[in-house]
């Protein structure tokens, strides 16, 4: 067993100017770093899913808008603006559904603004101070998501989970995993399910890695079992994390969320959705309004396989998220405290309120 709590899946090293990163699409056979310098392998390593999940996207997105300036000789401040806006769009053209994406880089086209009549160099030192700020709040933000969502359990309570919202998918912790680090430091010893999670298989992958190289209890299940492990009282309570929340607090999370989400609603199960409140979009009012990101159907079809498993030309539909309706979610849980229905007013006062609720 290994401490995965002490794997860090994006890391900038800012002497060398280049970008680390855990190549999640390996996992759980190969633990490999990539080494990135350039804006395009950056952005190639967010499509591939190299790095994955919001929060650990936004914090790439972040450090690769600074290295994609810092590199270039600037003539002028004039380039340096043009040259950062049109790195800061192309990166966020990578992966459209995650909204931690076009947050970090807005916040650092902010961070840019604020400091437009500096020198350049000082420009750029502020810029690889925020890109690092968002990273090291990361961390301390699914810390306290973990804390906050520990009170609504109880110990020895079996979990289900879908998809990895874990340590890989953030900066340390993970944001539905949370809870379960800190519950197995603290005794709670929870039986954990994994849904396999389909077409990329991340729950099966990436978290059953991690809580297994962590010594955590846990079984892997396919998706279409969550309702015999339900019906046979196995599950307490389900976690999940996610990409984006609408206004009304309807959620965009990994393919397959919704089902599990109608199931949990079946066998009155709580579903609690963990989210930073950067994962919060109040421009967007609701599910609908969500751009489903679509993959390709070789996902479905032969990835996963040494031989192909369904006809070569047969018609796929492959998206990577679908939206849980706001109604079939118990509970989200935020860093600032845990907000409940009517989410639509419960969001607004957050944000309002700027304090735990």
């Amino acid at each position: 067993m290994s401490d995965v709590l002490n794997f860090v899946s994006v890391r900038l090293d800012d002497e060398k100017s280049e970008l680390i990163i855990l190549d999640q699409s390996k996992l759980p056979n190969e633990v490999c770093f990539h080494h990135y310098k350039t804006k395009e392998e950056i952005f190639n390593a967010i499509v591939t899913l190299q790095v994955r999940g919001a929060p650990a996207i936004g914090i790439a997105a972040a450090y690769g808008l600074y290295l994609s300036v810092k590199i270039h000789n600037h003539v002028s401040h004039t380039d340096f603006f043009a040259l950062f806006k049109q790195n800061k769009d192309y990166l966020a053209s990578s992966r459209p559904t995650a909204v931690n994406l076009f947050w970090a880089l807005d916040r650092m086209e902010r961070c840019l603004e604020s400091n437009k009549d500096k020198s350049i160099e000082e420009i750029l030192n502020f810029l690889m101070i925020e890109s690092e700020n968002i990273r090291d709040e990361d961390e301390a933000v699914c810390l306290e998501i973990g804390e906050h969502t520990l009170t609504l359990l109880k110990a020895g309570m079996g979990l289900l989970t879908h998809c990895n919202a874990g340590t890989l998918a953030t900066a340390k912790y993970g944001t539905a995993l949370a809870p379960i680090y800190l519950g197995q430091k603290r005794g709670y010893d929870f039986k954990v399910f994994a849904d396999e999670t389909r077409p990329l298989l991340q729950g099966a992958r990436l978290t059953a890695w991690e809580l297994n190289e962590t010594g955590i209890d846990v079984t892997l299940i396919c998706d279409n079992m969550a309702s015999i492990v339900m019906k046979k009282g196995l599950i307490d309570a389900v976690l999940v994390g996610c990409d984006r929340v609408a206004a009304n607090g309807d959620t965009a999370n990994k393919i397959g969320t919704s089902n599990v989400a109608i199931l949990a609603k079946h066998y009155n199960i709580p579903f609690y959705v963990c989210a930073p409140c950067s994962t919060i979009d109040r421009m967007t009012s609701c599910g609908d309004d969500i751009e489903i990101e679509l993959r390709k159907g070789e996902e479905i079809t032969t990835t996963w396989y040494q031989k192909p498993m369904a006809p070569l030309n047969v018609k796929t539909f492959n998206p990577a998220f679908d939206v849980t309706d706001a109604e079939l979610i118990t509970a989200i849980i935020t860093e600032k405290g845990i907000i409940y229905p009517p989410y639509d007013e419960s969001i607004r006062k957050l944000f309002e309120k700027g304090e735990q609720i």
